[in-house]
């Protein structure tokens, strides 16, 4: 399961039921509580975080396969993996992460994977629910009453402060 020596949770669900919006409202929370959040989105398309026309897209258009921009505030690299088939392996989306200086790493994605998860659920969307048949969700973050029994935490997914806690008590303390 956990073999990160970080705490790592995983928010999953299918697209649409508000997995950036919740990491919107939490990542505040936690970083009000003093502590350092990595983050990792999976992204199921191609993306650029650098704009077309600027230097570095330009550059990394021209054939770099590696591209980092560096500020005073910020830096960020870009790394094209054309022969790569399939999605990246979260372990290796981890192991370019420093680690060091975090207190949780957040995962947006990856439901396939085994790692601890926290499962948001909207009833009205009509989609199945994950954690019958994955071992590693710790609890369920809905909108509404399920339709299914389980021993699991069920959260209310509209209040952000109690996921909050929830992350403090169950995957910071642990």
């Amino acid at each position: 399961m956990n073999k990160n020596p970080y705490p790592l949770l995983g928010i999953v669900a299918f697209s649409g039921t508000g997995k950036t919006t919740l990491l919107r409202q939490l990542i505040p929370l936690l970083k009000a509580q003093g502590l350092k959040i990595g983050l990792i989105k999976h992204a199921h398309h191609r993306f650029d975080i650098d704009i077309p026309g600027k230097d570095s897209y330009e550059l990394r258009k021209a054939g770099a396969d590696q591209v980092l921009v560096a500020s005073q505030q910020r830096w960020a690299m870009v790394t094209e993996t054309p022969e790569q088939e399939g999605d990246p392996a979260l372990s290796d989306m981890l192991a370019h992460l420093d680690q060091c200086g975090l207190d949780l790493i957040l995962v947006e994605g990856f439901k396939h994977v085994a790692f601890p998860k926290l499962e948001l659920h909207r009833p009205a969307l009509s989609y199945p629910l994950l954690f019958p048949d994955d071992p590693d969700i710790l609890a369920i973050a809905t909108d509404a009453a399920l339709n299914q029994e389980t021993t699991l935490p069920v959260l209310d997914l509209n209040q952000p402060e109690a996921i909050a806690n929830f992350i403090q008590q169950h995957i910071l303390a642990s």
